[in-house]
């Protein structure tokens, strides 16, 4: 069983009890990742921070600008950033359990927006799931021993049509992703067997592969470390207290350890901060509030002290 990082990492601060392509359709998965979080629109990363105290979120972006927006219900609410506009910038957005609607505001525009779709229960997965250039709005649902997908294919809530997809069992954990490189995440989960991590994914084009990476215990941290247009499988390990990063490269099938973070005080925030087009390993820490970030450019330390003890990091969204 994971430990209490995931937990953390997706709902306990949320609950009580990309280049930048405007003009061209295709946008790989890293692009889309980096998009979400990425709210100036310089292909790279920002330091997003949310506070459950007063429901504030905190941008501080690569280009030195600061935002304070207050959005969302610490209490009901799960971050869900993304582009569900198409500008290539980064739209503040909350999935809120108890009515089953997602709350954004544009960012090319400051309106605030709303769309209900999925139910108290369900886990928000959304992503870029067609070929267009916006975020689609997605739940997993967890019924009868079984996940079954639910993704509002189209332009947000017009002219959109649901998918409805039965893949993983409920125990599984949720690992979106576009592992064969055509653009559109695909439907992929985590599951352990007898201590062994095994990812089953189901892509878009190059259809249903089975692989056999990390323990099941291990946290998820997926994204493209080799800037070739695939999510490569990353694993994240507690080891005594430290955490171990395992990439299974996409390109060669090679593989890349690094010892990066603290599982007791440190929230997973993979991304490119460094606009190279790669996911650079990162963690935030609770205990001082700083990001630490390994460049994957050239593989230097980026610290960048932003928050304060309790708040949450936008980009834990994406591990799992």
């Amino acid at each position: 069983m994971k430990t209490n990082l995931t937990t953390r990492t997706l709902f306990a601060l949320f609950s009580v009890s990309v280049l930048c392509l405007t003009s061209i359709s295709m946008v790989n998965a890293q692009q889309s990742l980096t998009r979400a979080l990425d709210q100036n629109g310089d292909n790279k990363v920002d330091f997003l921070i949310f506070r459950p105290s007063n429901n504030v979120w905190y941008a501080n972006r690569s280009d030195g600008t600061q935002t304070y927006t207050q959005f969302g219900v610490a209490s009901t609410d799960t971050p869900t950033p993304g582009d569900y506009d198409g500008d290539g910038r980064g739209d503040i957005a909350v999935w809120r359990d108890t009515t089953g609607v997602f709350y954004w505001l544009d960012s090319s525009t400051g309106a605030f927006k709303a769309f209900q779709f999925g139910t108290a229960g369900d886990e928000p997965v959304a992503r870029r799931w067609d070929a267009d250039t916006k975020t689609d709005f997605a739940v997993v649902r967890r019924t009868g021993g079984s996940m079954i997908w639910y993704i509002w294919n189209g332009s947000n809530t017009a002219n959109g049509s649901l998918r409805a997809e039965q893949f993983g069992v409920s125990t599984d954990y949720v690992t979106p992703g576009d592992y064969d490189g055509d653009g559109r995440f695909d439907i992929a989960v985590q599951r352990g067997s007898n201590g062994q991590g095994v990812f089953y994914i189901n892509q878009s084009t190059a259809g249903f592969k089975v692989d056999f990476w990390g323990l099941s215990n291990d946290f998820v941290a997926t994204g493209d470390y080799d800037n070739d247009n695939k999510s490569d499988l990353c694993v994240v390990r507690d080891s005594n207290g430290s955490l171990i990063w395992y990439i299974k490269r996409s390109t060669d099938g090679g593989v890349e350890a690094y010892q990066w973070g603290l599982s007791a005080t440190d929230f997973i925030v993979q991304g490119d901060y460094d606009g190279d087009g790669k996911a650079d390993i990162a963690i935030w820490r609770d205990t001082d509030g700083n990001f630490y970030i390994r460049r994957s450019s050239n593989g230097s330390l980026l610290l960048q002290q932003w928050g304060v003890s309790g708040d949450f990091p936008i980009g834990a969204y994406d591990s799992h």
